[in-house]
């Protein structure tokens, strides 16, 4: 059989700023595979079906970033694939992975490549496994178990709530019975938060200030920020008495061209003054703790339509790049993920 065009994309260059769809990203169709009986050395060949775009990718496209990327190096992500042959009984054909992929079509791995089989046996569908039933989906629920501690009664800021993580951080928060305030960059998502998500109240913080959101709302006992800069200094300054603060993206920060241009945060003494706690948090961290309990409670809560969520699918494995810009530039309504075939 004739040989299967394998395309990917790398990285071309390290972007100053915003990536230039251009010049900072390369889509390669000159590769091919043998997929019905290449070499697979005792591992295991998969088919890449979907690949989730995330605004942490940004830091390791720069020159220098925490876990940068080399120049030439194919993107790496959360992706969903099928396993077309294998050597090893770890995993046999027709096995649906999630875990750590690269942007490639095909991708031949050794046997002790680290995957989880998803049994989907609530018949969700596959694409969910990269948002709310996946890492976004594990960020919110770890940190909201482990940093954020909720309590009934209280009063939760989540900021780029229609986002992946916090579609799921508002969700779970108003199941725990509290006071929730969400904030979007555009009236369309407003409306999806307040009429599909049912929070008590959002903003479009492109027309409204954060300050002005805020004290319409009242004080906060818990800030999830996916934003940091300005709209962390606002939270900060609204946060109650012995709140808490969940660092869980600076998206703001994330295309700035030198650090001199980083905003620098003014509040800092109402961490003092009010005895708030801020802790960062990264997922992987919680892996161990708390996956296998999120596995068996939020894809359950999916299927029973308890957990709504938004998607924004990218048909091809090409428009990759154009998917995360958009990321980036917050043009996205709902999760992006690419759908790869």
């Amino acid at each position: 059989m004739a040989p299967t065009p394998n395309p990917s994309i790398s990285l071309a260059a390290h972007p100053v700023g915003y990536p230039d769809l251009g010049k900072d990203f390369k889509y390669d169709t000159s590769a091919t595979i043998d997929v019905d009986s290449g070499a697979l050395n005792g591992g295991f060949l998969t088919k890449t079906l979907y690949l989730s775009v995330d605004p942490y990718m940004r830091n390791r496209m720069r020159d220098g970033g925490l876990g940068g990327w080399k120049l030439g190096q194919l993107f790496e992500g959360f992706g969903i694939s099928e396993v077309l042959r294998s050597e090893t009984d770890q995993y046999k054909k027709g096995d649906i992975l999630y875990g750590t992929t690269t942007f490639r079509a095909y991708n031949v791995w050794p046997a002790s490549a680290p995957f989880r089989v998803l049994h989907n046996t609530e018949n969700i569908p596959l694409s969910v496994y990269l948002g709310v039933a996946g890492m976004p989906g594990k960020t919110a629920y770890y940190g909201l178990r482990a940093i954020a501690d909720p309590k009934a009664g209280e009063s939760i800021f989540v900021s780029t709530a229609a986002g992946p993580v916090g579609q799921l951080v508002c969700q779970l928060a108003k199941a725990k019975g509290l006071r929730v305030l969400g904030s979007a960059g555009s009236d369309e998502k407003v409306r999806f938060l307040l009429e599909d998500l049912k929070i008590d109240a959002a903003f479009n913080y492109k027309t409204t200030s954060t300050e002005e959101g805020l004290k319409k709302f009242g004080g906060i006992d818990i800030y999830w920020d996916n934003v940091g800069g300005e709209m962390l200094d606002a939270a900060l300054e609204a946060m109650n008495k012995f709140g808490r603060i969940v660092l869980c993206g600076h998206i703001s920060m994330y295309n700035v061209k030198t650090p001199g241009e980083r905003y620098g945060i003014k509040n800092t003494y109402s961490l003092l003054y009010k005895e708030v706690k801020m802790q960062g948090l990264y997922v992987t961290s919680y892996e161990e703790k708390y996956s296998d309990e999120f596995y068996a409670t939020v894809p359950k809560m999916i299927a029973e339509g308890k957990i709504k969520y938004l998607e924004d699918v990218t048909e091809g494995l090409e428009h990759a790049p154009n998917a995360l810009l958009g990321v980036l530039k917050g043009d996205n309504v709902g999760k992006a993920v690419v759908k790869v075939a």
